[in-house]
């Protein structure tokens, strides 16, 4: 496995308060047979649902791709990562 892969990766989404949306994010992962390390979920004062999820199996470019994908979702209103 290269140091790549072996690091540890933030996803961040923040999306409006939909039931769906959790599943949603986690879906991408189940879909990938990967288990997140962490996962972190909020309903902010504002209304808005902050996700966090942490996962250290996956390279940096399908992860790039999945929060590409999840900017696609009319529920949510972003979605990147970052090195944790």
């Amino acid at each position: 496995m290269s140091s790549q892969e072996s690091s540890l990766l933030r996803l961040r989404v923040v999306a409006d308060a939909d039931p769906g949306v959790l599943a949603r994010v986690l879906e991408r992962f189940q879909n990938l047979n990967v288990l997140p390390r962490r996962v972190v979920a909020e309903l902010g004062t504002t209304g808005m649902f902050h996700i966090q999820v942490d996962i250290a199996s996956l390279s940096e470019n399908t992860l790039t791709l999945i929060a590409a994908k999840l900017g696609q979702v009319p529920a949510i209103m972003n979605a990147y990562w970052h090195r944790a």
